[in-house]
């Protein structure tokens, strides 16, 4: 039997700001739903004008908990969304041509950062944040790297910037694609290879057509599951350099990252039941806008405000070489 007075003492210092996180993020639910722009936006903006809660008062501690263990266990349940036959459908040779651009958006935040004086956190939080899935991208590789002073104010402008840009290109994308050319196939492959977040890589495809919307949403799938890889290749990169040392312990196998995994490998060996898929999934998104509007608590306007124009040009210039280098390659490979 668990004991439930030490169940309350844990919870109770807890609740304020865990109330306060999930208020704002039903709220931000809200707005989205009705006006139907980005929920994440709408979390973080909301969360910040909420601020002054976060100094030393009774919410500190949820709104701590609430970015941490709840945004974790958010990245984690993200897992459900994805069985290994369905990404299996893009074929060997799309598997190869994502992990390649996944690679090389990365490599692009890190030759690109030193040139506007930024450090290889904020150029890996955005590299993976364009590379794979938008803002969990961001939360999840902030989870496994180590703090600095920096950290929380680079992930919630991350966050900010790839939702803009996902949101422009779910609009311009499919039209700059059909003026070029390209076959239905190949509009949902790129739609789902360049876009950042899930939600507007289905709304640009299924713009385009049903049987674009289908490829766009598999092609997504495969770079969201390669979010595991890329973690424990960043955990492995981190251990052996000892980059970050003395400023935190990066964790051999974060408890989250197992979740996804376990997810995935339970989806992929049974059928799970497509209400229990879209009950967890919708945990998963519920987790990740109440760590969002924690984080946005946490965070001034006037924090994120100072960051300077070479902040938002690193992540401009990762999505045009994304979107670049998908292109060429489609062309080159001839694929269908």
């Amino acid at each position: 039997m668990p004991d439930l007075n030490a169940i309350r003492a844990f919870a109770a210092p807890l609740w304020p700001g865990l109330m306060l996180a999930a208020t704002i993020a039903a709220a931000s639910a809200f707005l989205g739903m009705h006006y139907g722009a980005p929920v994440m936006l709408f979390a973080l903006l909301l969360g910040m004008a909420f601020n002054f809660l976060h100094e030393d008062g009774p919410c500190r501690a949820g709104i701590e908990f609430a970015a941490k263990f709840v945004l974790r266990l958010g990245v984690g349940l993200l897992g459900i969304r994805i069985a290994l036959d369905d990404i299996a459908e893009i074929g060997l040779g799309g598997a190869g041509l994502l992990a390649g651009l996944i690679a090389l958006t990365i490599a692009t935040g890190f030759i690109t950062a030193p040139l506007f004086r930024r450090q290889w956190r904020f150029a890996l939080l955005t590299g993976g944040a364009v590379a794979i899935c938008g803002a969990s991208a961001a939360l999840a590789i902030a989870a496994v790297i180590p703090h600095n002073d920096k950290l929380e104010r680079n992930t919630l402008f991350t966050v900010m910037a790839v939702t803009a840009l996902s949101t422009i290109a779910m609009v311009a994308y499919p039209l700059l694609f059909q003026t070029l050319g390209f076959s239905e196939w190949q509009q949902g492959f790129l739609i789902g290879a360049t876009i950042h977040d899930v939600a507007q890589v289905v709304g640009a495809g299924f713009s385009v057509s049903d049987s674009a919307g289908e490829i766009a949403t598999i092609t997504k799938l495969f770079r969201v599951a390669m979010l595991p890889v890329v973690l424990v290749v960043i955990v492995l990169v981190l251990r052996l350099s000892g980059a970050g040392k003395g400023e935190g312990k990066i964790p051999l196998l974060p408890w989250f990252m197992v979740l996804f995994l376990a997810l995935v490998a339970l989806g992929s060996v049974i059928t799970l039941p497509a209400g229990l898929v879209a009950q967890v999934d919708m945990i998963s998104r519920a987790c990740l806008i109440t760590a969002i509007a924690a984080l946005g608590v946490k965070t001034s306007l006037k924090a994120l405000t100072a960051v300077g124009g070479g902040h938002l040009a690193i992540v401009i210039i990762e999505t045009l070489v994304l979107l670049g280098l998908a292109m060429i390659a489609l062309s080159v490979l001839g694929m269908v």
